[in-house]
């Protein structure tokens, strides 16, 4: 039951037809009680879907479960999420009604920056239990954006990720431009990205201009050169219209340096691009620094100046230890995986 597919197949043997399958699971999606709406669900609904559909709903809420809340003083929300099969993952309730989900528990890319990418890949979270993700944080409050950044890399569970996509660009009322395809590069997304009726707005994990320190930073990410990789990006931006978001973790002493700044301005000015420049959540076992944030002030404002057009960001819930995977390694030991390496 871990695939929007299977979730319509179930409806459709309890009798349902394409309108009572399509109104069940929009009412779930928008965490929205099954008896909402204009119809009354005694006249709407066929006998023998209104007889399992306490069932089916039961199903439905059991795909996640909230296990703990972590609030953090800027607004966000870190979420750790248990699946029916008792692992675990996070979202996160950002400010302004969004939410960014998980798509992988684990992840295989091996950032070596990134908490999630010491498990190495477990499992692929299926298309229904990344709605899940959404419909579940909306029990808590409005949800109008989401972002597939969180743990896993989206482009190695595509089907899922753009079934789930597919599914709330529609039946779960998200505007396409606020749905945000994150990735490392990979060629099949963006063979996949313009094909379907809902097309995401990109994000491109960037992170280093230099194929030599990009190659060390995100070892097992496609060998795509950090220009091609913008060119594919800008390209598929100008035909959405959604600008591209280009995302830099903000490394002390490794990406924050003169050369970098060059490169930046090289390959995104007179893109249709945005740099958002996140200054890194430190992990304390991990070699990499936050750097200080007037360096991230002025080096945001050389960028921008120099026409590339920067956002600065601060990563949600420093306060809480909230960089992607932190909140899984409180809850399970982190085992180092040899064959993903």
């Amino acid at each position: 039951m871990t695939a929007i597919p299977f979730l319509r197949e179930r409806l459709r043997a309890c009798g349902a037809k394409p309108s009572h399958e399509q109104r069940v699971l929009r009412l779930w999606a928008q965490a929205l009680p099954q008896d909402s709406g204009r119809r009354d669900i005694d006249d709407f609904l066929p006998r023998q879907l209104r007889d399992a559909l306490p069932g089916i709903i039961s199903g439905l809420d059991g795909l996640v479960r909230i296990a703990s809340q972590h609030p953090a003083q800027d607004g966000s929300v870190r979420l750790l999420v248990q699946l029916a099969d008792g692992q675990t993952c996070e979202s996160v309730l950002l400010p302004r009604d969004g939410l960014c989900v998980s798509t992988q528990i684990g992840c295989a890319v091996g950032c070596t920056f990134c908490m999630t990418g010491r498990y190495g890949l477990v499992r692929q979270i299926g298309s229904a239990e990344i709605v899940a993700q959404v419909a579940s944080a909306r029990t808590l409050r409005p949800v109008r954006k989401v972002v597939f950044m969180g743990m896993g890399e989206p482009a190695h569970n595509l089907a899922n990720v753009m079934e789930a996509i597919e599914f709330l660009g529609t039946a779960g009322n998200i505007g396409h431009k606020n749905l945000v395809f994150s990735t490392v590069g990979d060629e099949r997304v963006f063979q996949r990205l313009p094909q379907g009726p809902v097309k995401p707005a990109l994000a491109l994990s960037l992170h280093s201009t230099r194929d030599d320190l990009r190659a060390e930073l995100l070892p097992r990410a496609p060998r795509i050169s950090p220009a091609d990789l913008v060119e594919a990006g800008d390209s598929y931006a100008r035909d959405t219209g959604y600008p591209m978001q280009v995302q830099w973790t903000l490394l002390e002493g490794v990406n924050d340096t003169p050369e970098e700044v060059e490169g930046l301005v090289r390959l995104l000015k007179g893109r249709y691009a945005v740099l958002n420049m996140i200054p890194y959540n430190t992990v304390p076992d991990l070699p990499f620094r936050r750097p200080a944030w007037d360096k991230a002030v002025a080096l945001a404002r050389e960028l921008h100046a120099k026409g590339v057009l920067t956002k600065l960001r601060n990563s949600a819930g420093q306060d809480v230890d909230a960089g992607c995977g932190q909140l899984r390694a409180r809850t399970q030991p982190v085992r180092l995986h040899r064959a993903a390496a």
